[in-house]
């Protein structure tokens, strides 16, 4: 149906009241039906956030025939598991039939997950994880400020969702970037699955955001459609005494608002109604319950032809000047990512336009080395202090917008810290380039808590990043453009150290101007007829030593650098076992990261060959990191022995 709302309007028409209480009719049933339909699903939160929903579609910029116009409001779900709700709404406001809903919900394959999902048209994220949410609906907002847009984003949470700590890193985030296109709105139900929120763990809502710096709004009913319209509608157009401030609407609600049996029921947060409840919460709404036919209409093959694919919104990135760093220099890969990105930068971001490249880290600008990047258009640059967590959701949802996003910071930060913020950017298809400095070993004296040795395996449970660890200065800076220009999930990862840069045989860069970075494709810096040493990263300069000091011995060895980690060279790999005695070396965890791709890749092959894996087989102690290195037998030496003992 078409159904709109006048914000500017002071109050409701007594039409108006009475459509959205037939509305409310037709969403409640459908919520009870779905949930029993499925016999899964959380009705009791989807029936107290109804009356909000309703209401918000109603004031809102949306086009249900068009679902990603480029002019909408965006509204994030940050309780995703009331999507009975959600999808009830969108259906009621014609963005699907109610067929397509009740036919498909929760069945496998169809276009109505458990959890709101954006191939449900009309859903921007896919949600599910509690606490992530608002730092989603942040990136969003940031990225219609930068991008000078008009759109606003509306962010639904649950009290219990606001446990979570990253929430409040969010509402930091907000109020110092004046976030005020940032409307929120807490279904403040005081029910969680274990019961009573007080009893599960009490919570200030109104106090967090008030320390936030955010305006709040309580609204005493949010069932009352007048108190909702009012509240939702003057915040919406905007609060004159309140520009510049995020606004919170905090509205009291009740869980499994309109059926007597189920309100104010921890049970019913996730548990659908059994076939007899249901005819009798269908007969106190008033509606029908045709839950027989929809039985029988599931039975059928589900169908798919609501599912939106994804669709990638990203920028045409120029490359910029290309550096090479001659024979002679030695610097670190930091650097030399710092100084692509400012390239970068000066080609693509103009002062006074939306940016095409958006730079984020948390207190570590000098040493990630992001500085440059930042004084040539501070509006692009982020600085989110210590909240990696909402860093790196924010840093996905911005890049969903038309951006590129570079989020930096140490390793363990980048990586381990927020598997989880990574994880759900993956599931997102986002854009977002994640590039680490300060991995493993090399880190030193800051000991084993910065010592990120896991970044490879944990990277490698992802399905839709591209993983890339250069060699050297020369080869970041490839690397770097590389990513700039394509879309898609990047992590890159580099250590601290300065090092000098690989060298062909004549003595001229390796990774020199002709380079052309390709992924999936490994470099075989040197050839040799003894076997073959394997290895990445901060290891290169050890390796390269190692193999000098065999050669010197008459032992010819082929080194083979593998910057692209995902996707992985495997017909190099191939090539290399059937050259001899095959030896990784890596600064990671010996049994998560290369050597444990390179055996799995033998194994599967089903090729024989002499192997070995040489890495860290123990945390780190406080040290340089060639002393740290010799502890654990990755130096030139300990590469040596390695190798000649495989052979």
């Amino acid at each position: 149906m078409t159904f709109k709302l006048n914000p500017n309007n002071d109050q409701l028409s007594t039409e108006e009241l009475q459509n959205l209480a037939d509305m409310r009719k037709r969403c409640a049933r459908r919520i009870l039906l779905s949930t029993s339909l499925a016999a899964s699903g959380h009705p009791g939160g989807s029936l107290s956030s109804l009356d909000l929903l309703l209401v918000t579609y109603g004031i809102m910029n949306h086009k249900p025939d068009d679902s990603l116009w480029q002019e909408r409001d965006r509204v994030v779900m940050s309780i995703g598991h009331i999507s009975p709700g959600v999808y009830s709404v969108l259906s009621e406001y014609g963005y699907f039939t109610e067929e397509d809903f009740l036919t498909g919900f929760r069945r496998a394959g169809s276009g109505f997950p458990g959890h709101v999902e954006k191939i449900v048209p009309g859903v921007e994220w896919d949600t599910g994880n509690l606490g992530q949410g608002l730092s989603t609906g942040v990136g969003m907002a940031m990225a219609l400020k930068l991008k000078g847009a008009s759109g606003k984003v509306i962010v639904y949470m649950g009290d219990g969702d606001l446990q979570k700590g990253q929430a409040a890193e969010a509402m930091r985030f907000a109020h110092k970037y004046k976030l005020d296109n940032l409307m929120v709105i807490v279904d403040r139900n005081h029910l969680q699955i274990c019961g009573s929120t007080e009893d599960v763990m009490p919570s200030d809502i109104k106090g967090l955001f008030a320390a936030g710096g955010w305006n709040v709004e309580e609204l005493d009913d949010g069932h009352d459609y007048n108190k909702v319209f009012a509240t939702l509608s003057s915040v919406y157009k905007g609060l004159p005494d309140k520009v510049g401030l995020p606004t919170v609407i905090i509205a009291r609600t009740t869980m499994g608002k309109g059926v007597s049996f189920m309100e104010n029921l921890a049970k019913y947060h996730g548990s659908p109604l059994k076939v007899d409840q249901l005819a009798e919460a269908c007969a106190e709404l008033g509606v029908e319950n045709d839950f027989d036919k929809w039985a029988e209409l599931r039975t059928k093959p589900v169908s798919t032809s609501t599912r939106l694919e994804n669709r990638v919104n990203y920028p045409e990135i120029l490359p910029g000047a290309p550096i090479t760093y001659n024979a002679d220099t030695k610097t670190d890969c930091r650097s030399g990512y710092g100084t692509a990105l400012f390239e970068l930068a000066k080609a693509n971001n103009t002062p006074g336009e939306a940016p095409k490249i958006v730079g984020i880290s948390c207190d570590l600008e000098g040493s990630v080395k992001m500085g440059d990047f930042h004084k040539h258009m501070p509006a692009s640059f982020l600085e989110c202090g210590i909240q990696e967590h909402h860093a790196a959701t924010m840093a996905g949802a911005i890049s969903r917008e038309g951006m590129a996003a570079f989020f930096s910071t140490f390793g363990v930060f980048a990586v381990s810290e927020v598997y989880n913020q990574n994880r759900i950017n993956d599931i997102n298809h986002t854009n977002s380039k994640v590039v680490a400095t300060h991995l493993g070993l090399d880190v030193g004296e800051d000991g084993p808590t910065h010592q990120g040795i896991d970044y490879i395996g944990l990277m490698r449970n992802y399905f839709n990043f591209e993983v890339f660890l250069p060699v050297d200065p020369n080869q970041t800076d490839k690397i770097t453009r590389h990513i700039a220009m394509h879309p898609g999930n990047h992590f890159v990862g580099m250590g601290r150290s300065k090092m000098n840069m690989v060298l062909k045989e004549d003595g001229t860069p390796f990774f020199g101007a002709d380079y052309v970075f390709t992924p999936g494709k490994g470099d075989w810096v040197r050839k040799g007829n003894a076997g073959t040493i394997i290895s990445y990263g901060a290891l290169s300069p050890y390796v390269m030593e190692a193999r000098q000091k065999l050669q010197d011995e008459g032992i010819s060895v082929s080194v083979l650098f593998m910057a692209s980690i995902i996707p992985f060279d495997k017909q190099s790999v191939i090539e290399a076992a059937k050259n001899g005695p095959v030896l990784t070396a890596e600064d990671h965890h010996v049994d998560t990261g290369i050597g444990a791709m390179v055996g799995m890749l033998l194994a599967d092959e089903g090729i024989s060959c002499k192997f070995r894996r040489i890495g860290v087989t123990q945390y780190g102690s406080s040290g340089k990191p060639a002393d740290l290195y010799a502890a654990q037998g990755l130096d030139a030496d300990g590469i040596v022995k390695a190798f000649k003992e495989v052979m």
